[in-house]
């Protein structure tokens, strides 16, 4: 994927002669390998349960090039620059730093708001899912009281789990993720004499664009979500691009070979694949005994992806609070080393944005996601410009030029998914962006006033020097 080096993280603007105050190290155990992969194969996929609508949109030929070609436009480039970013800059925080560190603190807090809040509505769905996928075993979960008080218990355990420990969100996702995996392997096997390649080439008339393009971009983007916990990975400058390259592998052919088993096994009905339809194909490729497997790994699933997005949301608060853009109770930590109030203000958005529905949640999501990432590409830029000797422990092999190229094309879809947004979802997200716009301002004020408590942790380099180049070791 590139090049590792043995340098040490000193940040951007720290010079030969400036002295280097070490890093904060805690006593709390720190994530390691495999938990990492999981929870960044959580963080951007958690298995197949949501790409239906894929195929019910466009087809399944397409279903399949989208899942094969996409990776390449959008997930690989993410992919190396957060291995880049992340390695450069190893604090809990990941592009909130980037971004603050070349194009400054104002918009290094537009990052970090319009992040944390995508994150948040994206968690907001998980619990919906989860319940969704019960509903043909306990009808009353499907509305009501009852559904309400679920997704709060839900919600309310999960968010416990976090409070509890990274070290025990990783070794659930672990589990969780082995045993939403594993279904889908022996439905390939079973559904071997059953598959039909020519049922693969069928494509659509009426495309509905907007709902394919954004279930791609949904199931295959947030690879740069794990860099906002950084600070809590074991070795990160080795560790993080190796989890990358592994969870990247995981998460592309967890999607294809489902897609292509249930696809090909059974006759194309277009209006049936939607969230959940995997429930069926397995039903109908293996028996009952399949499908109540895969209900049971969709519901894992989802809280899988709950709780490792819960945990990059909070550890983000904490690093922005470390910072000094947030006040310090954010950088407050529990007994177990997490971020105890990024974790219940995360809880609290989870169950305000609740009441949206599938489709409302990811295009307002992707839209939010968008307006950062193009943040986070010209960060990597400028960074790259301007400092072409920083310290890098994990360097994409592309010059200056080759950076530029490479985020060309996710760029350009950026303005494709923008672009097929609807009204409703554009001005609601847009409100959102004047927020963020208007509450940094604010939150300055508040600090110069001493209405709220800021602080700078003294353990972290400086992002904003401007007198000295960048030291390399």
């Amino acid at each position: 994927m590139g090049e590792c080096n043995g340098v040490e993280y000193v940040g951007v603007g720290v010079g030969v002669d400036d002295e280097l105050a070490p890093l904060r190290v805690d006593n709390f155990k720190k994530v390691s390998v495999l938990p990492l992969v999981f929870l960044i194969f959580y963080e951007v996929s958690g298995g197949p349960f949501g790409i239906e609508d894929s195929v019910g949109a466009a087809g399944p030929l397409l279903a399949l090039l989208g899942f094969l070609i996409f990776p390449f436009i959008w997930s690989i480039p993410e992919a190396l620059i957060t291995a880049e970013m992340g390695t450069m800059f190893p604090e809990n925080g990941g592009y909130v730093v980037w971004v603050s560190s070349a194009l400054g603190p104002y918009w290094g807090f537009q990052q970090g708001w319009m992040k944390w809040l995508s994150g948040v509505i994206d968690n907001a769905l998980y619990p919906v899912l989860f319940l969704d996928y019960l509903d043909s075993a306990i009808p009353s979960l499907s509305s009501g009281f009852p559904r309400i008080a679920a997704v709060l218990v839900l919600t309310v355990v999960l968010t416990y789990m976090n409070y509890r420990g990274l070290h025990i969100v990783g070794s659930a996702a672990t589990l969780l993720g082995l045993f939403s995996i594993l279904p889908f392997v022996i439905m390939g096997f079973v559904a071997i004499p059953k598959l039909k390649p020519s049922r693969w080439l069928e494509v659509e008339k009426d495309i509905d664009w907007s709902l394919y393009l954004n279930t791609l971009f949904w199931n295959l983007n947030y690879w740069d979500s794990i860099s906002t916990l950084a600070g809590e990975v074991e070795n990160p400058k080795k560790t993080l691009p190796r989890s990358l390259f592994y969870a990247l592998t995981l998460v592309v052919l967890g999607y294809f070979f489902p897609l292509l088993i249930g696809t090909g096994a059974v006759p194309l009905d277009r209006e049936a694949w939607t969230d959940g339809y995997f429930v069926d194909v397995a039903s109908m490729v293996g028996g009952v005994w399949l499908s109540w497997w895969i209900t049971g790994a969709a519901a894992a699933s989802n809280l899988g992806m709950f709780i490792a997005e819960m945990s990059s949301d909070s550890f983000q608060l904490l690093g922005m609070a470390e910072r000094g853009m947030l006040p310090s109770i954010f950088a407050k930590r529990s007994s177990y080393g997490t971020p105890l109030t990024g974790i219940l203000f995360s809880a609290c958005g989870v169950l305000l944005l609740s009441w949206m529905s599938f489709r409302e949640i990811i295009a307002a999501e992707n839209f939010l996601y968008c307006f950062g990432m193009i943040l986070e590409f010209i960060a990597f830029v400028r960074l790259r410009i301007k400092y072409p000797a920083a310290s890098r422990p994990y360097k994409i092999p592309l010059g200056t030029i080759g950076s530029i190229l490479m985020c060309v094309p996710p760029t350009i879809l950026i303005c494709i998914v923008l672009a097929l947004s609807s009204l409703k979802v554009a001005v609601v997200s847009l409100i959102a962006v004047m927020i963020g716009l208007l509450l940094q301002p604010c939150l300055k004020c508040m600090e110069k006033k001493r209405w709220l408590k800021f602080s700078v942790s003294s353990d972290l380099p400086d992002l904003y020097c401007e007198n000295h180049e960048p030291l390399v070791k």
